[in-house]
């Protein structure tokens, strides 16, 4: 059987975002299948539809760990209509990253996601106006001393757009908390480029942030400049496909 993400999926980045912008005028295939299924196998459990196991873009099972989080993607399957559409897909395809992706080169992942904690979005704080430096401290503070208390890292913040250069004491002890499981390091990832901070990732891996409060936490600024100037449509638009990928990411840390 085809994979139906063969196409829009080779060769392509595992940046949530790109994948969003990718998958936004793919040709739809009309769905050819009746039956989605989830099935035990060895270590896992994979989708199948119409009793035939479903295929990522390398030719790997699309298997999950917890039969909760596989059912959760052959759903994905199930709730397809007159087409197959991937861009409402957005759990099967970071199933696609993670099998396809993370779990050959862990190691690259996991480096990724702590180049960020040099530079976290919750460390760069405005010095004004009020609003925004009261929203920063309400959404970011916790964060700061989530990275204190539960990860033994004391972060430093700065002001403005100037380069703070963190411990490297902290970034090591932060980094230790990156998680080594695929299936969690594939979520954290996804979740530290969405929001531009490595620290809101951790907390929602650990349950320290709910999915809710770490996009808020990743939008503040935004939100406030959308607050003084008025609504950007096509932000919005955007974001909401980000958003849908965030959800995906903060499912697959629920259901592991």
């Amino acid at each position: 059987m085809r994979d139906i993400f063969d196409d829009i999926s080779k060769n392509q980045p595992l940046d949530p975002t790109e994948s969003a912008r990718r998958n936004m005028r793919p040709q739809l295939r009309r769905r050819f299948y009746q039956a989605v299924s989830v099935e035990p196998k060895e270590g896992g459990y994979a989708v199948l539809l119409d009793g035939r196991p479903v295929k990522t873009p390398a030719r790997r099972a699309l298997a999950a760990p917890t039969q909760a989080l596989a059912q959760a993607i052959a759903d994905e399957w199930d709730a397809q209509r007159e087409v197959v559409d991937p861009a409402a897909m957005p759990l099967t395809r970071l199933a696609n990253s993670i099998i396809d992706g993370v779990a050959e080169k862990p190691d690259a992942v996991k480096a990724e996601i702590a180049k960020f904690l040099g530079s976290d979005l919750v460390c760069y704080r405005a010095d004004s106006p009020d609003g925004l430096v009261a929203r920063q401290t309400q959404y970011w503070n916790p964060l700061i001393a989530f990275a204190r208390d539960a990860l033994g890292a004391r972060f430093v913040l700065g002001e403005g757009v100037m380069f703070v250069t963190q411990p490297d004491e902290a970034i090591a002890a932060a980094a230790r908390a990156i998680p080594d499981e695929p299936w969690k390091l594939g979520a954290v990832s996804a979740v530290t480029s969405l929001t531009g901070s490595a620290l809101i990732a951790l907390a929602l891996a650990q349950g320290a942030l709910s999915a809710a409060d770490a996009w808020a936490a990743a939008h503040v600024d935004e939100d406030w400049n959308m607050h003084q100037w008025g609504r950007d449509e096509q932000a919005l638009e955007r974001r909401a496909a980000r958003e849908a990928e965030m959800q995906a990411a903060a499912k697959v840390l629920a259901l592991l």
